[in-house]
């Protein structure tokens, strides 16, 4: 059995959700393991997958109502115990500053673009299974 990762997609919007799993396929590069999505659509939903562990890596959508990405991003650093990095999708290139507040480690605009957002969520994978091994 080939190991898996486990990413979060935070949204509201399921059609943002979709484009990262059509981004990511089954795998977004050759050198990382094959992915597995938790999808939720509010912050609660968010902190309860956190708490329970096992997440690889969390894509949330900075657009996201009624809470955004960027404000969850920053909240789950100060509460989450070895917080896994977080991949921003920001609405414009102007908002990356956002981002860094926020402390993402990444952030891709939206809609996703699948060559950029792939490229980004493999590095973030690679990182984790770097601080893991």
């Amino acid at each position: 059995m080939q190991p898996t990762a486990t990413v979060l997609v935070y949204s509201d919007d399921s059609t943002t959700r979709e484009q990262v799993r059509l981004a990511t396929g089954r795998r977004p590069a050759p050198d990382v393991p094959l992915v597995e999505f938790v999808e939720c659509a509010t912050p609660d939903a968010v902190l309860r997958e956190l708490d329970r562990g096992g997440i690889d890596v969390c894509v949330l959508d900075g657009e996201a109502v009624p809470m955004g990405g960027m404000g969850l991003c920053r909240q789950i650093k100060d509460e989450v115990f070895d917080c896994p990095p977080v991949l921003l999708l920001i609405g414009r290139p102007q908002d990356a500053w956002l981002a860094t507040w926020s402390r993402a480690e990444s952030a891709v605009t939206l809609p996703v673009e699948p060559v950029e957002f792939a490229s980004a969520l493999a590095s973030l994978l690679r990182s984790r299974a770097a601080l893991n091994a």
